[in-house]
């Protein structure tokens, strides 16, 4: 996509560019925006297929604009508008299984260390290792960095990197961190956590997660701007994320079509 042609989709010099995320399908891209959700999917018989629709909302009004609330309520506003999650294969549902399995089996022996935390957190992150195995999700990763940072840079898609400063890798590494530190906390100050507490725990530590993620992005250049891109950088390039093929970047450019268009309605 050019340049002429961002401008055309609703991003001129003159005017911000949306907001938009995303969330990569096996065949397809979601991308949502402020007010709508937009998805595009190669079908069997080669067709790309474009639906669009109003977005939930979950983060108006007071809650959304509370510390450590509100992170986690626009990770759950933006899950809310997937139209197919990429977590639907029997290895995938097979890998949390065992995940969990075996996270509740380590809680269960010994108290609580940065060591046993840290295993912890090692086997929550195998369900979505699973899921990455496959090269088509990957690329659509892919797909949904270089379609919504040519949105934002005026610039061809297929020219811009695979790598994105907002994408979620970016919350990976303060997320571990503070969860390993919170649950470590939980069980040195409460005789017998619960669930409940556990919860608590972890949704204050996603919270906090987030907060670091908003600020790293106002402050780039900052110590923290640096840690949290930088590892994030490094699981996109590494890990998550796959170079598209031209078939699977049209799939991204119609998604873009489509959100533009519902978000200008």
């Amino acid at each position: 996509m050019s340049a002429d042609a961002h401008s055309s989709n609703g991003a001129s010099a003159e005017q911000e560019p949306l907001r938009l995320g995303g969330m990569a399908l096996r065949n397809g891209l979601l991308i949502h925006g402020p007010t709508s959700w937009a998805v595009a999917a190669r079908a069997d018989d080669g067709t790309i297929q474009v639906a669009s629709g109003p977005k939930p909302s979950i983060t108006r009004g007071r809650l959304g604009s509370v510390p450590l609330l509100r992170g986690p309520l626009r990770l759950a506003e933006a899950f809310a508008v997937s139209a197919r999650l990429p977590f639907e294969d029997r290895a995938v549902i097979g890998a949390m299984l065992a995940s969990a399995g075996a996270s509740g089996a380590l809680r269960r022996m010994g108290t609580a260390s940065v060591r046993r935390e840290t295993a912890i957190a090692v086997l929550g992150a195998l369900p979505a290792l699973t899921a990455l195995r496959d090269p088509d999700l990957a690329a659509y990763h892919g797909v949904e960095h270089k379609a919504i940072g040519g949105y934002e840079q005026g610039r061809d898609p297929a020219e811009v990197p695979k790598e994105h400063e907002r994408c979620g890798s970016n919350l990976v590494a303060p997320m571990v961190a503070l969860s390993i530190t919170g649950q470590v906390l939980v069980e040195r100050l409460a005789r017998r956590p619960g669930p409940i507490l556990r919860a608590g725990a972890a949704i204050a530590c996603l919270g906090a997660a987030v907060e670091l993620f908003a600020y790293a992005e106002r402050n780039p250049e900052s110590a923290v701007g640096r840690a949290v891109h930088g590892s994030g950088h490094e699981i996109q390039r590494r890990v998550s994320t796959r170079e598209p093929t031209a078939e699977q970047m049209e799939v991204g450019k119609a998604a873009l079509d489509e959100i533009l268009r519902a978000e200008s309605t």
